[in-house]
């Protein structure tokens, strides 16, 4: 038997939209890797078989050359679809975000006597929760000649279904109940935010003008909740449980009243109880959880919080796959998050593929710790009991698909607790995953790009999970910037800068007259004081990863930090692209693209952005360890060189987009390397203010030709001003001579 063009899908009964959805799929699969011809291909049949256990199904060779799926609900009917299209036609669960290529065929061929019967997955619920989606938001894919916005959720859907998964929450704040529907319509369950309990509006959006307190406000909280219960109840849903903040905070940050644990614990279990009631006398069979995340988990570890005894707990990870409490600020008590041994209650884990802490995390790239170590932490929640429930934050799929997948066979399979077996599965793993997507005979050093990944993330901490991503380049450097240009003042000893004897200094030295009251403007920009440029203040943001006496050691911390990690992901991205060349040299054109788009997109985005980091961290330097107007021009350079490397790092990553992926990237505004590319370019403004101001002729006349020369001055300006860019250009044509 086999598999063809002309292969027809049918069923013995009416098919539920979420079913007809994965048909669809599988016969757009069908037309994707098959050649068009006619006739003796077998038919696919769906049959309800009740006493198949929920959310399995057999699948088996019939007579009359037909492939019988055997299921006795939806999700069973739909996995055993994709079982299909995965094992005879190869497409993979990631397929479309990993951009598969597929080589067309005549047939494909199903054994005659073949049977297929799955396993009850370990994990009872499973998914993932898309958040801080800002890529797939603002994406407009062309599909079929026009845009299509929910394209990405129908693929990201998809995927889930592909890998097993049962459950998501679709999407951050507007998003979760937009796409509410859609996630219906594949058959997913829904559940919620840690942020937004019972998926309910917040209560001052809705109220903007209230306070929000429920001691003053009870019905108007209930009423929102009951409004949320009642526009939920065609969906299958899991109901989180729970009390927060307007916004992901802490509730007592907008009712202070509520000022000791056993106050916020007593509020929180007593309105954990009432949401409980409703949604059980709407549904006595309800399934509900609660997020031990953040404060709510330090009140439940401490005794604070009671939960009705089958509520799913749901313990966090710290956003790098650790299970212990999160950094929030610079506050890091990493609490145990995982159940207590022998607790033989309902439990689960929110877990971080993806995460934006404004710190050292990694959304646009992959989770910066190894396989491995992710597989050892997933062992441990499930030898705890913590298999009822994971919810896995994907943010915008592509990025993150190798870890997605990985996490996916753990819920379906779980995790042997022998740690050669464990070696063995990862191995296997990494090795079934690059066959799937890149069909090469280079695979195996395809395989080793890959496995390189954690060994080059930056080690930024003493723990085992402290190792970096994008976002340690791009949000560290800008606070450096930021702090420095707060904070920098002139000192008098600077007064031999340019033109200062055109401002009466004695003036200024009035002790009863604040400088700020000087009506000269120039003498305003010379801050002429006596403060000391060399003790500006640490930033206290940046406390968490180095607590230091000035911004000066800081720099030199993160400086350090940086040069390792550009050198490291230079060699990275170097042996990244011997392999695009082998495999282009091999006539493997299509893999060399898509392990360009897969891999080495990311790799570039964290090269790029630890140069510029590391150059913002040059011009500081360059600044508070110099002297005299030389210090500001080669702060300047540096600073162009940070500006240079960001906006590579951008246009590098926005040259991957092609056919439907067109400005897949354009709204990376969260780890944002173009945001760096403006803050650099703004550190360069002010660099030339303080060395060029504020008459802006010294260093034009210097480094342009024929603009006068900076020995005789007889006319101020020969030439117009020109942009910082442009005298950037200008020094850089003389830097080896400089510098």
């Amino acid at each position: 038997m086999k598999i063809g063009y002309s292969t027809k899908i049918v069923a013995d009964s009416i098919l539920s939209r979420a079913v007809r959805r994965a048909v669809s799929a599988l016969e757009r699969d069908i037309r994707n890797t098959c050649l068009r011809s006619c006739g003796g291909f077998l038919d696919i049949v769906l049959k309800k078989e009740e006493c198949i256990q929920k959310e399995c199904f057999v699948i088996k060779a019939l007579e009359h050359n037909k492939l019988g799926i055997y299921a006795s609900d939806d999700l069973g009917l739909i996995y055993g679809i994709y079982h299909i299209s995965k094992t005879f036609l190869s497409v993979g669960e990631f397929w479309f975000w990993n951009e598969q290529v597929f080589k067309k065929k005549r047939g494909y061929q199903v054994q005659d006597d073949y049977t297929y019967e799955s396993k009850p997955y370990k994990v009872r619920f499973r998914g993932w929760f898309i958040n801080d989606e800002v890529l797939l938001s603002e994406w407009k894919p062309v599909v079929d000649g026009s845009a299509k916005e929910d394209f990405p959720w129908e693929m990201a859907f998809e995927a889930l279904l592909r890998c097993g998964g049962n459950m998501t929450i679709p999407g951050t704040d507007f998003n979760a109940a937009r796409f509410r529907d859609l996630a219906g319509e594949y058959g997913l369950y829904i559940t919620h935010h840690h942020a937004e309990p019972l998926g309910a509006e917040m209560f001052s959006r809705v109220y903007p003008k209230l306070e929000a307190s429920f001691d003053k406000y009870p019905d108007l909280f209930i009423g929102l909740w009951e409004k949320a219960i009642a526009k939920q109840k065609k969906y299958h849903v899991i109901w989180n449980l729970g009390f927060r903040g307007q916004g992901d905070r802490p509730f007592w940050a907008d009712d202070p009243s509520y000022d000791t644990k056993a106050k916020r614990g007593q509020l929180i279990s007593k309105l954990i109880r009432k949401q409980y009631e409703m949604v059980r006398s709407y549904d006595a069979g309800a399934v509900c959880c609660t997020n031990l995340y953040g404060e709510i988990m330090e009140l439940y570890k401490d005794g604070y919080i009671d939960l009705p005894d089958d509520v799913i707990r749901i313990w966090a990870d710290n956003g790098y796959g650790k299970m212990v409490s999160r950094r929030q600020n610079n506050h890091n008590p990493r609490v145990m998050a995982l159940p207590g041994m022998g607790d033989m209650g309902a439990h689960g884990i929110y877990y971080h593929a993806s995460f934006y802490d404004l710190q050292a995390a990694a959304m646009m790239t992959m989770l910066p710790n190894s396989p491995e170590f992710v597989e050892d932490e997933l062992c441990e929640v499930l030898k705890r009991g913590g298999d009822d429930f994971w919810i896995i934050n994907c943010s915008n799929v592509k990025p993150h698909t190798y870890y997605l997948d990985l996490i996916a066979a753990f819920w379906r399979d779980g995790i042997s607790g022998d740690q050669n077996d464990k070696k063995y599965t990862i191995s296997n793993h990494l090795s079934a995953y690059v066959d799937r997507y890149y069909d090469s005979a280079l695979n195996k050093m395809v395989e080793k790009a890959y496995s390189l990944w954690p060994y080059y993330s930056v080690k930024y901490g003493p723990n085992e999970d402290d190792h970096a991503g994008e976002q340690y380049a791009n949000h560290c450097a800008r606070i450096l910037a930021d702090s420095f240009i707060r904070q920098y003042h002139v000192s008098e000893d600077d007064a031999n800068l340019q033109d200062v004897k055109e401002c009466d200094v004695k003036e200024c030295d009035d002790r009863d007259r604040d400088v700020k009251d000087c009506d000269d403007n120039e003498c305003d920009a010379k801050k002429c004081d006596t403060k000391d440029h060399h003790k500006i203040n640490p930033s206290l943001e940046l406390k968490w990863a180095c607590d230091r006496h000035s911004l000066k050691d800081q720099v030199y911390y993160f400086k350090e930090k940086y040069e390792d990690a550009v050198e490291g992901y230079k060699e990275y991205l170097g042996f990244c692209m011997s392999v695009e060349d082998k495999l282009k040299a091999a006539g493997d054109k299509k893999a060399a693209i898509v392990f360009d788009d897969n891999l080495i997109c990311q790799v570039q985005y964290l090269y790029y952005s630890y140069l510029g980091a590391l150059h913002i961290c040059s011009s500081i330097e360059a600044v508070l360890e110099g002297t005299g107007d030389e210090r500001f021009i080669k702060a300047f350079y540096e600073a162009g060189l940070s500006s240079n490397a960001f906006k590579n790092g951008y246009d590098t990553m926005r040259s991957h987009e092609h056919g439907i992926w067109k400005g897949f990237y354009a709204n990376d505004c969260e780890s944002d390397i173009r945001q760096s590319y403006y803050v650099a370019q703004s550190l360069m403004s002010y660099l030339r203010v303080l060395g060029d101001g504020p008459h802006f002729y010294k260093w034009q006349r210097k480094y342009q030709q024929d603009a006068g020369g900076d020995k005789v001055l007889l006319i101020l300006r020969l030439k117009s001003h020109i942009t910082d860019d442009k005298m950037w250009e200008l020094i850089d044509d003389q830097a080896s001579s400089l510098f």
